[in-house]
């Protein structure tokens, strides 16, 4: 299954059952935050330019507990 975000700037981000589980893989804490994953994308508080092209959506979850989520808009 594929799932979509909408960035801020209305761009689609897809996001493959075969790419969470190597996020996930690398990154067990993320286990179980896939929809706050999404939430990210489409809801940052703030979003950053890497310095290979990717973005960086930052978001809180909670008062000193941020997820920042890299992804590509192609």
């Amino acid at each position: 299954m594929t799932l979509v975000a909408t960035s801020r700037q209305g761009v689609a981000i897809r996001l493959t059952d075969e790419r969470w589980l190597h996020i996930v893989e690398e990154h067990s804490e993320l286990a179980g935050l896939l929809e706050s994953v999404l939430d990210a994308i489409e809801a940052a508080d703030a979003v950053f330019e890497g310095g290979s092209g990717e973005k960086l959506a930052a978001r809180q979850l909670e008062d000193g507990k941020h997820l920042v989520v890299v992804y590509r808009e192609l």
